[in-house]
């Protein structure tokens, strides 16, 4: 009996994937949803990683649904939960909610308004999306949209 050879990855790949935050939330277990400085913003939200989070105008506040989809999804990826979302330091916890998107995730919402990452934010506190297309912006504790 031969065995079968076994995949390992090369250094390079793992240093790049440990340089580069897993975009989403975990595929298993809750969203952990924090208030965090972000920038020159001040308070806003982020994630358990202090990745930054971000409203889309575009979306309906409390319509239960996204407008972000198919490719507008790839570059604002939503920040999904597998359970209810988990409010940490400064979220006010009757504000967080989830909203069930068409591919079956459970996308977390905060004062009625689904929840997204930007593709092009590397490192916690990022906000490189803020104010993006006049339509994209990060979210206060009080669930406001940050200007």
């Amino acid at each position: 009996m031969t065995e079968s050879p076994v995949a390992t990855e090369s250094p390079v790949a793992t240093e790049q994937a440990a340089e580069t935050p897993t975009v989403g939330v975990p595929v298993t277990g809750e969203a952990t949803i924090n208030v965090a400085e972000v920038g020159t913003f001040g308070q806003a939200l982020v994630d358990g990683e202090g990745r930054t989070l971000y409203l889309f105008t575009n979306d309906t506040q409390d319509s239960g649904t996204s407008a972000c989809v198919d490719d507008c999804a790839i570059e604002w990826p939503p920040v999904t939960s597998q359970g209810a979302p988990a409010a940490g330091a400064g979220v006010d916890a009757t504000l967080l909610g989830t909203i069930t998107r068409a591919d079956g995730s459970m996308q977390v919402t905060y004062n009625g308004w689904p929840l997204y990452y930007f593709d092009e934010d590397t490192a916690p506190g990022d906000a490189n999306g803020q104010g993006m297309g006049g339509v994209w912006f990060l979210v206060s504790p009080t669930g406001d949209m940050i200007q």
